[in-house]
């Protein structure tokens, strides 16, 4: 009698996980809010190995870059979660397929892919960042949006380990280092892609210097600023040579050409009609700097930009739904012409 209960209670716990495993291959996020639904935040970051995009502005609708930033993470790590977490959100927010919000419905049509509101206390708890959290007023800032950014997702990368991608950044195959900063240029590092698992002290180290050395009037203070001078503690940075990686203890050190073969002062490039269109093959994601982009240029249907031959080779979908489709719903009809 015994034996048949301890068969029977296996048998129910192997269900349970089998249930709770094929719930994260094909759960699709058709509304919100995600309190509603069965996976929670925790539970998807706790499978490890997640790729997480922030989005601390309150907008709801997210454009067709960080469309296209989630969708290629989603097609080039189809065995991993992609979590998108978005601070407009809240569990009170429900938008079902039928919304205008067009990106949502194509992003939850990803089996992979994850939206989630962004609670920032919750992000912050049992790290050196709660303090600083519970005292600074996000009004006065200067760079909310950004430092707010800064410091999630080194707290969520501490507590759960993964890739955070900056949601401009376009991937084109994967990273293979586990523990990993990227290089903008030589001796210097961004924080808009990095790598660690969880737990890793680098992390830990940079978030007491984030509170320590805190200054949210200086632009990167807190985030490629931070991730370089932490680097620096640990060893002496030197130029590259070629598209060869550097080691620093336990991290790598990622060449510029992995991320950043167009640099800032050209990101504009994205933007333009190339006689032949770089193969990009020492690179593992593209940058596209949409923080320069104050012009706000876009990917145009037809324009044969770079841009818009990235979108069509890694974010097809995106391309289709909100860019070619997006494009003809624009074009007037023939009574509009009359």
């Amino acid at each position: 009698m015994l034996r048949k209960i301890q068969i029977c209670l296996c048998f129910c716990f192997v269900s349970g996980l089998l249930y709770e495993i094929s719930l994260l291959s094909s759960s699709v996020f058709s509304y919100l809010p995600v309190a509603q639904h069965y996976l929670t935040p925790e539970q998807v970051l706790n499978l490890g190995k997640s790729i997480i995009f922030l989005e601390t502005t309150e907008r709801l609708e997210p454009p067709p870059l960080v469309s296209c930033s989630v969708e290629s993470a989603a097609r080039i790590y189809q065995d991993r979660p992609i979590i998108l977490f978005m601070r407009g959100l809240t569990n009170e927010t429900a938008l079902d397929m039928n919304t205008s919000y067009a990106a949502f419905s194509l992003l939850s049509s990803m089996k992979n892919v994850f939206i989630f509101p962004l609670q920032m206390e919750t992000v912050f708890q049992e790290t050196p960042l709660l303090q600083w959290y519970n005292q600074v007023v996000p009004e006065q800032e200067k760079n909310w949006v950004h430092v707010s950014s800064d410091a999630s997702r080194l707290a969520l990368i501490w507590k759960y380990g993964g890739i955070y991608m900056d949601t401009d950044v376009i991937s084109i195959r994967p990273i293979p280092q586990q523990s990993f900063l990227a290089a903008q240029k030589s001796r210097f590092s961004s924080n808009g892609i990095f790598g660690f698992p969880a737990r890793h002290k680098f992390v830990w180290d940079c978030m007491e210097n984030f509170v320590l050395k805190y200054n949210g009037n200086i632009w990167g203070n807190q985030g490629p600023f931070l991730m370089t001078r932490m680097l620096k503690t640990l060893c002496n940075l030197t130029d590259f040579q070629g598209t060869e990686d550097h080691s620093c203890q336990n991290i790598s050190f990622l060449n510029p050409q992995r991320f950043y073969p167009i640099p800032y002062p050209a990101w504009g490039r994205y933007y333009q009609v190339w006689d032949k269109s770089p193969s990009f093959n020492h690179s593992y994601a593209l940058h596209l700097w949409n923080f320069m982009n104050r012009n706000r240029k876009v990917v145009e249907a037809g324009s044969n930009t770079l841009a818009e031959k990235l979108y069509k080779t890694y974010c097809p979908t995106t391309y289709e739904d909100l860019i070619q489709n997006a494009k003809h719903r624009d074009l007037p009809s023939p009574e509009d012409a009359e």
